[in-house]
């Protein structure tokens, strides 16, 4: 094992003397063909490229000597520190921390961070970051060969934003970008680059927050909250709506359908989960009714005004969903595009056994509970409105959780 490792992190510029004090006393360097150019590494010290970080940490477990593994930024935000510090390395590591490429990508757009996301996107992990840049205003996005700006704008389609694309930071070759999100498809880029997605309609608090990334709680505590007046369907009451969100468990990164949107309160409630949500209505009203509680409750989300099934043919392919109109057809056509989960209700035995088996004959693994609440009046203490409903859920074993 390496007698020691020391991490340094490089923003570009010079050195510290700690920094280069471990360079001189190294045997084994480890880092990017532009950190190994670096005049301070020794020519007798044995050189390691740095592609997979995992390979080079078994590398420099075996080794002999002292170890220095050069890094962009700093290792330790979203970098090589937690890989090498791994149980199975058995490594202890010492860290020279540097800029990181996010405070160092935001310094160079003149913007403040504390209130934005911060994602990574791997060709695994794209879609989810483009959930991320959908639901959010602010996002910092370290991408990856495949998974860079060009893909981003791709999938974004027409959600319109800013991309500030900072290419190469810290290096003679640095260069930062703005284009318009639809645009980024149309130029090469290179890497590494930080990708800032800025943009929404999602309020915004000039003062900052309390604490860092963006503030989703509501002005009012609680969810599933009453929505906002006698603009739903049928089967979007409160205590419905609250168990169709939990068994949904919107999450970041997630991609939500809510069909029948309604007043737009499971929408709403999905948002700030984090969630990138996709409302849907036939009624126009509806979807407008969606965007101003969108507004009021200060998150972002898509209104899409159509008729199930068919207007659900052009949508990216969603994580969780929730049929709130349309009946056993729209559920088929949804269970269709093998969403994880997908929740709804039905008013009769029949349809409920109905859209058991369709789900059913698509893979998912099917539950059914039959629902009543009865809302009571404090004055008298009887009985103000009674609701019965079949509420079902599916969930895709190979997709799970």
């Amino acid at each position: 094992m390496a007698d020691r490792v020391t991490v340094i992190g490089w923003d570009g510029t010079p050195l510290t003397e700690a920094a280069r004090s471990a360079l001189a006393a190294a045997t084994l360097v480890a880092g990017a063909a532009h950190h190994l150019a670096l005049p301070d590494v020794p020519a007798r010290a044995e050189q390691v490229r740095l592609g997979s970080v995992r390979l080079a940490a078994r590398r420099i477990a075996a080794h002999r000597g002292t170890a220095v593994v050069l890094a962009d930024g700093d290792p330790g935000f979203f970098g090589v520190v937690r890989a090498l510090r791994a149980p199975e390395h058995g490594l202890e590591v010492e860290v020279v921390p540097a800029v990181s490429l996010v405070a160092t990508a935001f310094a160079r757009a003149g913007m403040p961070w504390d209130d934005a996301e911060i994602v990574v996107a791997h060709r695994r992990t794209l879609r989810r970051a483009v959930n991320v840049c959908r639901a959010h205003t602010k996002v910092a996005v370290l991408t990856s060969p495949g998974a860079g700006p060009a893909e981003l704008g791709l999938l974004l389609g027409d959600i319109h934003r800013t991309f500030v694309i900072c290419e190469e930071l810290g290096t003679d070759r640095e260069q930062v970008t703005v284009v318009t999100s639809d645009r980024a498809p149309d130029h090469g880029w290179r890497d590494p680059n930080i990708v800032l997605v800025v943009g929404g309609t999602a309020a915004h608090t000039p003062e900052g927050g309390w604490r860092a990334g963006r503030d989703l709680t509501r002005n009012r505590r609680g969810w599933a909250l009453p929505g906002p007046g006698p603009h739903g369907h049928e089967g979007e009451g409160q205590r419905l709506r609250a168990c169709q969100l939990a068994l949904l468990g919107p999450r970041p990164g997630d991609l939500v359908w809510d069909i029948g949107c309604g007043s737009g309160a499971l929408a709403v409630d999905a948002a700030l989960f984090g969630a990138a949500v996709i409302a849907v209505d036939a009624d126009r009203a509806a979807c407008e009714r969606t965007a101003e509680a969108a507004r009021r409750d200060g998150v972002q989300l898509q209104t899409v005004h159509g008729s199930a099934p068919h207007v659900l043919e052009d949508l990216p392919e969603p994580d969780v969903v929730r049929v709130g109109g349309g009946g056993p057809a729209v559920v088929s056509a949804v269970a269709d595009r093998r969403p994880a989960r997908l929740v709804t209700h039905a008013s009769t035995r029949d349809d409920a056994e109905l859209i058991g088996r369709d789900l059913t004959a698509h893979g998912y693994q099917v539950a059914c509970s039959l629902l009543q609440s009865v809302e009571l009046s404090t004055d008298t203490w009887a009985e103000r409105e009674r609701t019965v409903v079949f509420l079902l859920s599916g969930e895709l074993p190979d997709r799970a959780p």
